[in-house]
């Protein structure tokens, strides 16, 4: 399903693999220096943006700070392009990357992951004016699906959804005005990311199709062998998601709790 997908990132291993990697800075200086640079996304609204006073908010920021001070150290924000997350890791420009990072074998020859902050569900989001209970029932003529020009799943339903048609705009917040308004019938795509612009349509019937196309673990990206940060990330994640932070987090910049939660045990 991820063809396209597979082979940039496997372009992209192979131009990060050409370059020497740089050492990564380990935890003991990150403690020693009093802060730690966080890869963010500067434009992925509700996840990392800027608000009107010119800083940053957002999931990846509330979680950002909350590691940085169970760590006892400040945060350096790095805005990192969704392509620059992991060469910033191997030439040592960050030390943690966020951005819905997705946890991939790919990715894994290059760089270390943590476990799991969070998931991402390719799901159908529709409302009650059309009937369907798997995405493939809506792969049909007569069915039009919203999207963002760029987004990788544009691929994915033309491979996949042959029979509909795709209207295309700019933003999440246009992509779900399209089906608010009956211009489409249907968003196909990383559905949590959707869920709170759903509460500018309070007249609309908003329902998620029970069954996911796939669901993806997102974790953070750290530098390959930097295993003592990588450690004490875990136990800090750990410690995040059993005290509810993390759902909270999430529930509070999206207005819904993610699809599928992040299941976590004594050894997570």
């Amino acid at each position: 399903m991820k063809i396209w997908l597979a082979a940039g990132i496997a372009a992209l291993g192979l131009a990060v693999m050409a370059a020497p990697a740089a050492e990564a800075k380990p935890l003991e200086q990150i403690l020693s220096d009093g802060s730690i640079r966080i890869g963010i996304n500067p434009n992925f609204p509700n996840m990392s943006t800027r608000n009107s006073d010119g800083g940053w908010e957002g999931f990846d920021i509330e979680i950002g700070q909350m590691i940085a001070e169970k760590l006892g150290v400040e945060v350096e924000w790095v805005p990192t392009e969704t392509a620059q997350r992991v060469p910033f890791l191997v030439s040592d420009r960050i030390d943690i990357s966020m951005g819905a990072l997705t946890r991939n074998s790919e990715r894994a020859k290059l760089i270390d992951f943590t476990t799991p902050l969070h998931t991402e569900v390719l799901a159908v989001l529709a409302t009650d004016k059309i009937e369907g209970d798997s995405w493939e029932d809506f792969n049909k003529e007569g069915v039009t699906l919203a999207n963002m020009r760029g987004n990788w799943t544009v691929g994915w339903i033309e491979e996949n959804m042959p029979n509909v048609e795709l209207e295309l705009v700019d933003s999440i917040a246009d992509t779900v005005r399209l089906v608010a308004q009956g211009r489409a019938d249907a968003i196909v795509e990383n559905i949590d990311f959707f869920m709170g612009f759903t509460e500018n349509h309070a007249d609309v019937t908003w329902r998620v199709v029970e069954d996911p196309i796939f669901v993806a673990y997102c974790a953070l990206g750290i530098s390959q062998g930097n295993d003592d940060l990588t450690e004490v990330l875990n136990i800090i994640l750990y410690d995040l998601h059993s005290e509810g932070a993390v759902m909270a987090t999430w529930e509070k910049n999206y207005g819904a709790p993610m699809l599928r939660e992040v299941p976590v045990t004594p050894w997570f």
